[in-house]
Order: C-alpha cells, then structure tokens, then sequence
C-alpha cells in the first residue's frame, strides 16, 4: 500500500512538473507576440534592433521608408503608417523628434489611434512636453487602449548596448507589463509616478546636461588656453571633484576620448536642435511653474544661438567648437 502511495505521490509531482512547464512555456510564447516600433532614427533604430536580438517581432514604420532598410534586414515587418502598425500589434513603442510628430503619429489621419485595438499597450519614448503625454494619455483611454510615456537617456551609444535608462510614467498598474519590454533596451526602468511625470523626470535630466555640457566645455577650454594638454586636464578633473558625465563619458574636445561625437566632427549622438528643443520644454515648464532656472534658461539661449550658426545638426557637444570660434569675433 505504501508502495502504491509513493509511486501516485511520484506521478502527481511529475504531472505538476509538466503542468508548471507547460504553463511557463505558454506565458513565454504570449509575451513574444509582436512588438509595434515606430520612429527609427539614431535612437529608435538600436533601440528596435534589441526587441529583435530578445525575440520580439518587430512591426515598425518610419516617416522616411529608407531608415526601415535596416531593420526589415534583421527581420522585420514594414508598414506603410501608423496606423497599419496598430492593427497588427498590440504594444507598440514610439520614438519621435517633438511634440507635433507625437500628435502627427497617434491622432493624425493614419496615425495609431485610427486603428488601435482595445487593451493595447502604448510606450512613447520622445520627449516631449508632459502636457502633450497627457492629452495623449486620455486621447487613448477613449479608444480602450493604454498610453505611458517612457523617456530615455543614455543616448545612441547606450541604445546600442541596451543600457539606456527609462523615465516612466503611466498607470502604476500596468507599470510591470511595459518594464518587460524595455528591460530589453536599457539597463534601468525607473516608476516616476502618473502619466507625465517619465516627461518630467527626463527634461530636468537635460536640462542639467545642456548646463554641464556648457561647463565643461568651457573649462577645457580656458584650460588649453592656460597651456594645459586637453588628455591631461580630462583626466585631473575626472579624478577630481569637477568630474560629470560630460567630461568623463562623452568629452567635447577633439581628439580626448574616442568612440565620441568629438572624435568625428560632432556627428551622430545628440543633435545641437533636440538639445535647444528639450531645453525649450524646460523653459516653458519652468515658466507655466514660477520656477528661476537662470542658467537653464542661459544654456537655452546658447543652444538656440548655436542652431541659427551652422550646428544644427552637429552633437550638442560641438558646444565647444562653438566657444572656440567665438574668440575670434
């Protein structure tokens, strides 16, 4: 009798196994059902190329046919709109330049919403002003769909290596089910609170960039003025209490770090206008708050400058190319 027990005690556990098996193996072919991506710049490209390396199919579209090459190579699925990405997909990730492009893509005429099923799940990345992400946020609850906005920072370079962090705001419940997918392109997920705050989290974060930038920049400029060699002064202020992310990890001096837009004419990274455009966020949100942010605001006006000089396009950076040619006028 006891034999017996032992050996249905023995087959129960072995059934148990194969149910619990078979249920994880259920849950892992649901969470890989294809992921929307749309806005494949410098930043959506390798951000959408790490959904493909975890196993995601990806479904994206881009304004310009051409930036989708590079993907569809790897395995993707390319559509001709938004709003063609919606009806295939069920989590979609935007990644846009500004405001008007975010509007454009969820409620233009071939935008998402057109198209959006109910309970899908969507992330945007932009950055963008939080007050946008919220008109967004009930534009979506309208159609039965979920908007949460997801910020980034790290730049192309930490997009590449999926190491960006993610600002997030959005329902708190539906905080894990996002997190599941950016996990995949970045080394941390941050819960900031509602909708609007990720926005908030990542304009602070730049505007403390663009003031940080500007400062080194400048000191390593007055410090090869002063006779010092550009390698050595980066490298007493990175073992000193000067040292930030702009002088340690993305130098604007030619020539002192390599694998940095500094090291090839400021080009790729951060362009010169996103900076003078989150800036703009920041000056704006500051203003409708009553909050001082005098060198926010004097970081704006540069960047602003440097637009309207040629830097456009070049990495914010190029900051200090700015500076340089300045002392000639």
């Amino acid at each position: 009798m006891a034999a017996l027990f032992r050996g249905s005690r023995n087959l129960l556990r072995r059934w148990n196994k194969h149910v619990d098996l078979a249920f994880v193996s259920t849950r892992s072919m649901a969470s890989k059902t294809p992921v929307g991506f749309i806005g494949l710049g410098n930043m959506g490209t390798p951000m959408a190329r790490n959904l493909l390396k975890n196993g995601y199919p990806v479904i994206a579209t881009d304004v310009f046919p051409e930036s989708c090459k590079e993907l569809q190579d790897l395995g993707a699925q390319v559509m001709d709109t938004p709003a063609d990405v919606a009806e295939k997909a069920d989590r979609i990730i935007t990644m846009l330049p500004s405001s008007p492009n975010v509007l454009e893509v969820y409620t233009g005429p071939n935008g998402i919403l057109k198209k959006v099923k109910k309970g899908t799940l969507l992330i945007d990345s932009s950055t963008i002003d939080p007050a946008v992400s919220k008109e967004m946020a009930i534009a979506a609850e309208k159609m039965g769909a979920v908007f949460m906005d997801a910020p980034v920072s790290g730049g192309v370079g930490a997009a590449s290596m999926a190491k960006l962090t993610f600002m997030v705001g959005g329902v708190e419940e539906e905080y894990h089910a996002a997190q599941e997918l950016l996990t995949c392109m970045g080394a941390n997920v941050v819960y900031c609170g509602q909708v609007g705050t990720g926005q908030a989290a990542k304009i602070c974060n730049n505007m403390l960039l663009a003031i940080g930038m500007i400062g080194t920049a400048e000191t390593m400029n007055l410090g090869i003025r002063l006779g010092l060699d550009p390698k050595l002064l980066a490298k007493i202020l990175n073992m000193s209490s000067g040292r930030c992310w702009s002088s340690d990890t993305y130098n604007p001096v030619p020539g002192v770090m390599e694998g940095v837009p500094s090291g090839n004419n400021y080009q790729g990274g951060f362009g010169t206008t996103l900076m003078a455009k989150d800036l703009g966020l920041a000056q704006s949100t500051a203003t409708n708050t009553k909050t001082p942010i005098p060198l926010g605001s004097l970081a704006h006006q540069i960047f602003r400058v440097m637009c309207s000089r040629g830097y456009a396009n070049k990495d914010f950076s190029s900051v200090f190319q700015f500076l340089r040619e300045e002392e000639g006028q």
